[in-house]
């Protein structure tokens, strides 16, 4: 079947590679694509926002399945879109959406289904916001509603930390993201990332990981959209696992179909390992970014055939997803000045090093200018290896990384450090 993959970035350069493996492609697009991309799938111009101009592709290029890779598409509506053009699409509608387009959204749905999360108020008025602020004990977590690239979370540490946070949402710190803000109390414990896919009925695991969203060596500095993740994430036991589809994954899937808005795709769940159990921390509609990186150098299936039985609604008669047993870690090379402006430009070489030494190196915030590789974005590169543990699979990470030649680039260089510590027997 031929398949058009919508994004650009780190996460669809994963999908498209893992795509090109499968046996049952004929053909890939991509649209717009990145130099990674172009390797392994025709890159075409077409813009996501115009749903008659997809639709329109789709017709002339015989086009059986749509991954819509962003969440921005997906918030958009494109998903229903194209189903209304009998066009099979693997994305869940610009209702189920919302998972991810509104955290009061989510919060609201963990109240109904009684899913675990932390104690929280929605705010539209930044007095409402100050005020509430009394009700909440510090550290406390603020957190702009809308659609904010990964960035819109502050975790502030005193009360002039929260108040600037509220002020900075509501002036448009975040764009539209923050018209609405929620406040939320922090919640003590280790995070981790588990994903599953759905059709609306039937939901499946899709792994684990674990994400590091700070900037800096040691989680110091802003957030970001992510600089580094490995999976499994072996802080998930078989035991976490199973509460977390008990008590957070299924409940949200039968309260979305119930309410008349099936969720269909990869649902992603933003978790808090906390001592009362996993708690909900957020969903993202589509695949994480880096965390789709290292889930996808793990699957062993056929995920176009996967994607296309969980748009057609199939998924409870496909071959359950199976993943390797070895540690997959990836390390972000960002632009430097990223997550505030990225020094856009700058010349990368030393891929094929990278390559040689056992690296797989995803684009994400990459371009052509004429014989040249150059960054195009804040984060560039996902350098990802493998190994039997997490500390190996980072030290050949890192032989990539080191292999790679981009001298208006940085990275952390302690990607996994909490489970590298945990194999060494020391304290995480």
């Amino acid at each position: 079947m031929n398949i058009l993959l919508l994004g650009g970035g780190g996460r669809e350069h994963a999908l498209a590679w893992k795509l090109a493996q499968s046996p049952s492609l004929r053909k890939l697009f991509a649209a717009p694509g990145n130099p990674g991309i172009a390797e392994c799938a025709a890159c075409v111009t077409l813009d996501a926002s115009d749903h008659d101009a997809v639709i329109a592709f789709c017709r002339s290029e015989d086009i059986a399945l749509v991954v819509i890779g962003p969440e921005a598409p997906l918030v958009d509506g494109l998903a229903d879109s194209l189903r209304r053009e009998d066009i099979a699409v693997f994305g869940p509608s610009r209702a189920a959406a919302q998972l991810e387009g509104s955290k009061a959204f989510t919060k609201a749905l963990c109240d109904r289904a009684a899913i675990p999360t932390a104690a929280y108020l929605r705010c539209d008025r930044e007095a409402d916001a100050l005020a509430a602020l009394d009700d909440f004990d510090l550290p406390v977590v603020i957190k702009a509603d809308g659609l904010a690239a990964g960035k819109g979370v502050i975790i502030a540490q005193t009360a002039d930390e929260a108040q600037q946070a509220i002020a900075n949402m509501f002036a448009g710190g975040f764009g539209a993201a923050g018209q609405e803000i929620v406040i939320e109390a922090f919640m003590q414990g280790e995070e981790a990332s588990f994903f599953a896919i759905t059709d609306g009925e039937t939901v499946v695991p899709f792994g684990s990981a674990q994400d590091h969203k700070r900037v800096g060596d040691g989680d110091t500095g802003p957030n970001t959209g992510g600089m580094g993740a490995y999976s499994p994430a072996p802080v998930l036991t078989s035991e976490l696992t199973r509460q977390v589809m008990e008590r957070i994954i299924e409940p949200t899937v039968a309260t979305m179909k119930a309410e008349g808005m099936p969720y269909s795709g990869v649902l992603y769940a933003g978790l808090m390992l906390t001592d009362q159990g996993p708690q909900l921390i957020e969903y993202n509609c589509r695949f994480g970014d880096p965390e789709c990186q290292v889930l996808m150098l793990r699957y062993q299936g056929d995920l176009a055939a996967l994607m296309l039985a969980t748009a057609k609604r199939e998924l409870a008669d496909a071959a359950a997803p199976r993943f390797d047993d070895i540690t997959a870690l990836t390390v972000i090379m960002a632009a430097n000045g990223y997550p505030n402006t990225p020094d856009k430009g700058g010349v990368i070489s030393g891929l094929d090093r990278a390559a040689d030494r056992g690296a797989t190196v995803f684009h994400a915030g990459t371009a052509r200018d004429g014989n040249h590789l150059v960054a195009s974005g804040g984060r560039v590169l996902a350098v990802t290896a493998t190994g039997g543990s997490v500390g190996e699979a980072q030290r050949l990470a890192y032989d990539g990384v080191d292999a790679i030649h981009f001298p208006t680039g940085f990275c952390r260089r302690d990607i996994g450090w909490r489970e590298v510590a945990r194999e060494a027997g020391l304290t995480a």
